[in-house]
């Protein structure tokens, strides 16, 4: 293999030798080498002679730095030694066969491989994960968000040899949902463009590749970028244009196509999404990440339990790591302070993670999942009902919904022997909380058609606003507009329940009455958005035409869009939000942008942003026979709960964690 060498000055100037003296001990901890990469490029399985290899180094929002550039030999090969880069950064090679407007990708994180294959697939993956980051072939952004990008892009395609990656490969994925499919669909594209494809089919490609807010890509690496960060724009054509490449033969036999399995039909989007299970993982409530980008949320049900409404075994306290590992105990997650099942009641602040429990305990641990309390700290011990939302202010203030009690619990700046119950005219079964700016707390009444809003230095004066019926879950987007979901629309008759009925017994009863009312494709449901003054823009609520779907949780991305767990509808709702840009001209506030779904994604509690704008998505129930019949049939009677939680990159615009007050972006 030829060797490869950087060039350096033949000659230093005195003064500029001294200063480097004097700074080496400075540089040195500032910077790693990479001691020996050696690498590959390929394009439909063959070698690329003479590529252009970039060594990219980017840490934040400044532009990538340019390390080092190689040359490819005839076999494909490159190599690089004894180069430095910064500490904190993330390495990633960008690859150019001018001659054909081929442009590949390949994120290798901070920890740098010895040994790469930059492809078609690494493209794909790279390009979705860091979809958010992505300019050209600048790489730039909030640094934890392209750290965060940088470790999931393995788990679509392994960087040392360009192959699947595990993740994708384990059976929740390879077969219950397409990515795998899409994956190899877009990467044969790649192929197509750089080989057999003609300079018509090169234009449509970059046409049908361009997003929503961009301008029509130049190359490959565009191309993918560009549909990463709007995958629902344009996949018919897109698919249209494999099918081209690759026509389907008329005995119905295998494509030509470099990747199997591909694509059979024309998709509703090419998202990538992965599902993540293990760690104590099965029907999760609501989603929350802290400052390092870890995942926390707490457990309706015990993994591997028959639970159901009417008999249950309460779970515990997951943690995933930014790119998904499990972090937490299997089965039974974190657990201790006596919670016994949790439900919308996760909440993290700048050093803690709070949940609530339908038994009335409360639970406070550390990053590592270790209790820094005891059940006997909390004034209001045994003075509370089922527990329901957790609410944190940007004062770092804990508020908590007592959903059987209509009160409230306030732990002023986090504290747990400074807790106190506060009651509050208007509660009916509190769920969700929210503070914004002004310190004001926000509470949903999930068994009303009201959201109250008072001053938490006041809570004796409140008031009311108007939303749906059987209200859910609350953000605040950075302007401080409240975005609300119900379960249910205005015009829809809301079922009786008795006050005081437990959480339990009040899921047991909504889905008795409603399930025979939605059959038939009937929907019901709706977002609101409550403006700071207390003004409605949209008095009855945005249905996206129907996309909302008994909708659960609501969480706002770093553009300020709107994203909504769909539980009847068994997907993820993007929904435009306050005047908010980069969307096709004639959108308005409150329009559905898009449904994602997939054979991995259920019915859906929460979504929730992360710092590289992935969206996750919490599977909170699956089956609804076994979670709310009292003698489910045995075969299924584990199917109740969701079995996962689910991943979908670079959709959304990253956003700052953890979220304490009003939605902000990450920066």
């Amino acid at each position: 293999m030829k060797r490869l060498y950087r060039c350096c000055a033949a000659t230093l100037m005195v003064a500029a030798w001294l200063a480097l003296f004097f700074t080496a001990a400075h540089s040195t901890a500032l910077a790693k080498t990479i001691e020996n990469l050696d690498g590959r490029v390929e394009l439909g399985g063959e070698p690329i002679e003479g590529a252009k290899v970039i060594l990219y180094a980017t840490k934040g929002p400044e532009p990538a730095q340019r390390i080092v550039t190689v040359a490819t030999t005839p076999e494909g090969s490159f190599r690089i030694f004894d180069v430095d880069i910064p500490d904190d950064a993330v390495a990633y090679l960008v690859v150019h066969d001018k001659t054909r407007s081929i442009a590949l990708l390949s994120i290798l994180g901070q920890a740098v491989p010895d040994q790469v294959v930059v492809n078609e697939l690494t493209t794909v993956a790279s390009a979705f994960t860091a979809a958010r980051f992505i300019d050209g072939e600048s790489m730039s952004g909030n640094a934890l968000g392209l750290r965060i990008a940088a470790g999931n892009a393995p788990n679509l395609v392994d960087p040392t040899t360009g192959k699947w990656g595990e993740v994708l490969l384990d059976p929740i994925n390879s077969t219950e949902n397409t990515t795998l499919a899409r994956l190899n669909t877009l990467g044969a594209m790649i192929t197509a463009f750089g080989t057999i494809a003609d300079d018509e089919w090169r234009e449509a490609f970059l046409k049908a590749a361009t997003p929503t807010d961009g301008s029509t890509p130049k190359d490959t690496l565009g191309a993918l970028a560009g549909i990463a960060r709007t995958p629902w724009a344009n996949p018919k054509p897109l698919y249209d244009l494999f099918d081209k490449a690759y026509p389907q033969p008329k005995d119905g036999s295998r494509r030509s196509a470099p990747f199997v399995p591909y694509l059979a039909y024309s998709p509703p989007d090419f998202a990538m999404m992965l599902k993540f299970a293990g760690g104590g993982i099965y029907s999760a409530g609501k989603i929350c990440f802290d400052a390092n980008g870890n995942l926390w949320s707490g457990q309706n049900w015990m993994a591997g339990s028959q639970s159901g409404v009417i008999r249950n075994i309460g779970g515990g306290t997951v943690k995933l790591a930014p790119d998904g590992t499990s972090l937490s105990p299997p089965i039974v997650g974190f657990t201790g302070m006596g919670v016994d099942g949790i439900g919308w009641g996760t909440g993290v602040t700048l050093d803690k993670v709070w949940v609530t429990s339908f038994n009335g305990s409360i639970g406070v641990m550390d990053f590592d999942g270790k209790p820094v309390a005891s059940e006997s700290d909390f004034p209001m011990a045994g003075k509370t009902g089922n527990l329901m939302g957790v609410g944190v202010a940007g004062n770092g203030d804990v508020w908590i919904a007592d959903g059987t009690k209509d009160q409230l619990l306030h732990f002023p700046g986090g504290s747990v022997k400074d807790g106190r119950v506060v009651t509050v005219d208007g509660l009916k079964s509190p769920f969700g909380i929210a503070i914004d700016a002004q310190n004001r707390v926000w509470v949903s009444n999930s068994q009303s058609d009201t959201v109250v809003r008072f001053a938490s230095d006041n809570p004796s004066k409140s008031e009311s606003f108007r939303a749906g019926i059987g209200v859910r879950g609350v953000n605040l987007d950075s302007k401080g507009n409240l975005w609300v979901v119900s379960n249910m629309s205005l015009d829809f008759p809301p079922p009786q329940i008795p006050k005081g009925t437990s959480i339990m017994k009040q899921f047991q009863m909504v889905l008795e009455y409603m399930a025979p009312k939605l059959s038939g494709g009937k929907t019901t449901g709706v977002a609101n958005m409550i403006r700071p003054d207390g003004t409605h823009p949209a008095p009855m609520g945005f249905t996206g035409g129907g996309a909302v779907n008994v909708p659960w949780g609501v969480s706002i991305d770093g553009n300020d869009d709107v994203w909504i767990g769909n539980f009847w509808g068994r997907g993820v709702v993007l929904m435009a939000g306050d005047d908010t840009k980069g969307h096709p001209d004639g959108t308005k506030t409150g329009d559905a942008i898009h449904v994602f779904q997939s054979g991995s994604i259920q019915m859906v509690t929460d979504v929730s942003i992360d710092p590289a704008g992935n969206a996750w998505v919490a599977n909170n129930w699956n089956n609804v026979a076994p979670a709310g019949e009292a003698d489910p049939a045995r075969q299924t009677s584990t199917w109740g709960g969701g079995d996962g939680i689910v991943c979908i990159y670079g959709v959304a615009a990253p956003a700052k964690t953890p979220v304490m007050g009003q939605a902000r972006a990450a920066n």
